[in-house]
This record gives C-alpha cells, sequence and structure tokens, in this order.
C-alpha cells in the first residue's frame, strides 16, 4: 500500500493537532529568597528607627499632644521635606539589601523582592506603633497605631484650676471663673479638632507607606544592576 504526499502531509498535521491539545502552558518561577527579605525587612525598620530619632533630635517632628496636626497647612516646609526623605530613602535601604544578598541581577526578581520587604515591615511597624514607640518612628508613622476600643481616649493636656477654698476672696472667685472659662473652651475645642488630627494622621501614615514601597521597589532596581529604564526589557541580552 502506497502513501501519497498529500496523505503524508495530512497525517503529520494530525500529528501536530494531537500534540497542540496535550501541550501545557508554561510558568516562569521567580523564587523568593526569605533570607535576605528578612534581612532586608530589619534594614528597614531600624533605618525607619533612626530617621525618626534624628528628627526627633533636629525637632522635624513633635511629639507632645499638643502639637496634634490639626492643619496641614501649618506643617513646616522642613518637616515635610525630611519625613518625606525618611519614608522613602529607608525602604530603598531596605530592597536594596534584600536584593543584594539574594545575589538577584535581573530587575523584575529584584523589585519584588523590595516589595515583599515593604509588605514584611508594615506588621511590624504597626506592632512597634501599638507598643508605644510610634512617635520615634516618624511622624507620619506615629498614625499607624490608631486608638484601641478597650483604651481610654487621649485626656487633653490642659489643667483643671484647682477648686477654691471657703475662705476665697472675691477677686480670687472671679479669677478662678476665668481660668474654668478658659479651660472648658480649650476642652472643648481639643474635641472639636480631634477628627480632624485623626484625618491627617491617617493621611500622613497613608503618605508614609506609599512612599516606602515606592522606595523599596527603588531600592530593588538599583541593586540589581540593570539600567532603571522602563523599556530595557526590550533591548536586554539573553543570559547564558
Amino acid at each position: 500500500m502506497q502513501f501519497t504526499q498529500a496523505d503524508g502531509a495530512t497525517a503529520e498535521s494530525n500529528r501536530s493537532e494531537v500534540t497542540a491539545e496535550h501541550q501545557y502552558e508554561r510558568w516562569m518561577h521567580w523564587p523568593v529568597h526569605w533570607s535576605a527579605i528578612w534581612v532586608g525587612t530589619l534594614a528597614a525598620v531600624a533605618m525607619v528607627v533612626i530617621f525618626g530619632l534624628i528628627g526627633v533630635a533636629i525637632g522635624a517632628h513633635a511629639l507632645a499632644p499638643e502639637h496634634r496636626v490639626v492643619d496641614l497647612k501649618r506643617v513646616t516646609v522642613g518637616t515635610l521635606a525630611f519625613s518625606i526623605f525618611s519614608a522613602f530613602l529607608a525602604f530603598v535601604i531596605g530592597g536594596w539589601i534584600a536584593a543584594k544578598v539574594a545575589g538577584i541581577l535581573r530587575s523584575e526578581p529584584a523589585m519584588l523582592h523590595g516589595a515583599i520587604v515593604w509588605l514584611v515591615s508594615v506588621p511590624v511597624l504597626v506592632l512597634l506603633a501599638s507598643l508605644g514607640a510610634g512617635g520615634y518612628l516618624g511622624g507620619w508613622n506615629a498614625g499607624l497605631a490608631g486608638a484601641p476600643a478597650w483604651a481610654p481616649s487621649v485626656p487633653a493636656p490642659f489643667d483643671r484650676p484647682e477648686p477654691l477654698a471657703n475662705s476665697a476672696t472675691d477677686p480670687d472667685r472671679a479669677q478662678y471663673k476665668a481660668q474654668l472659662a478658659e479651660y472648658q473652651a480649650q476642652v472643648k475645642q481639643w474635641k472639636e479638632d480631634s477628627p480632624k488630627v485623626v484625618r491627617n494622621s491617617a493621611l500622613g501614615a497613608l503618605s508614609a507607606l506609599l512612599l516606602g514601597l515606592m522606595g523599596s521597589v527603588v531600592g530593588g532596581w538599583m541593586a540589581s544592576g540593570e539600567p532603571m529604564t522602563l523599556t530595557y526589557h526590550r533591548t536586554r541580552p539573553v543570559r547564558p
């Protein structure tokens, strides 16, 4: 029995169709180096603490309750610049260390490791802020603490005038009434400003987290050693 060329082509076509049906999609696996990520996380948290303490030392952050940020327009340019610088640079260092320890030479997995450093650092910062160290993590990271439901609200930092004795004179009573009225007005203003302070604290913490995410990605990208351009992958040479 003889086969023609057309029959051979038809058989070859059917064979390729059957092969295509059994061909599965291939995945590109990016391994995660957790040892490097934990080292980068510790470095990022350490830098956040260092920059926070520097900010306290130079007066860039006010920790007292009466220095709450009610109006964002009152934040000085120096304080704003230092907060942005510290929130960004701390995670640049963490992402860079993670990618270097892992020995990654591609920008994409290096940036992925930097982002994972940020993911692991966020719960650590929230835990530290909840334990009372939020003020020393930088002005913006202090907003990560929040107020637990079982904790009493922060009292107003104003001293109530001492009650007068029975032998108080009329001038003393008049002075006491004036001081009491001033105290009540301050407490009322404190309560009215509290929602604005909570909002501004949340905005500050959100800004610090987003800047940290960008910093960790940039740090990992820098550590890879590849050009920091978005189109480099199109001309990237194939590694053996």
